[in-house]
């Protein structure tokens, strides 16, 4: 059974920093990619950052890109999102997401990720 698990969110104020992880277990990802999507209130679910398993290339949203480096340990099985300079709009909730192949279509499109962490909440405000 493959689980995703999110750790990491929190409240913090404008301008600050947060770390997200996510430990994929029960399958590995090689030939996959995983990544975040974020859901902000009231908003349809949002394609944040991917990463792909086996060469590292990555992919951000022009709106986290800079800002929200995503990264991969491969040996703990385990995808980061660091984000900096978070701002009120950045505040959603957050999910993991993985592939099992980066031929599977658009990495921004839900459609391709067959699996999802819970989500876990992220507030930034004042």
């Amino acid at each position: 059974q493959v689980q995703l698990v999110e750790s990491g969110g929190g409240s913090v104020k404008p301008g600050g920093s947060l770390e997200l992880s996510c430990v994929a277990s029960g399958r590995t990802f090689n030939g996959g990619a995983l990544g975040w999507f974020r859901q902000p209130p009231g908003k349809e679910r949002e394609f944040v950052a991917a990463i792909t398993w086996n060469s590292g290339t990555t992919y951000y949203h022009p709106s986290v890109e800079g800002r929200f480096p995503i990264s991969r340990d491969r040996a703990k099985n385990t995808v980061s999102l660091q984000m900096n300079s978070l701002q009120p709009e950045d505040t959603a909730v957050y999910y993991c997401v993985a592939t099992t192949s980066i031929y599977a279509g658009n990495f921004f499109s839900t459609r391709i990720y067959e699996y999802w962490g819970q989500g876990t909440q992220v507030t930034v405000s004042s």
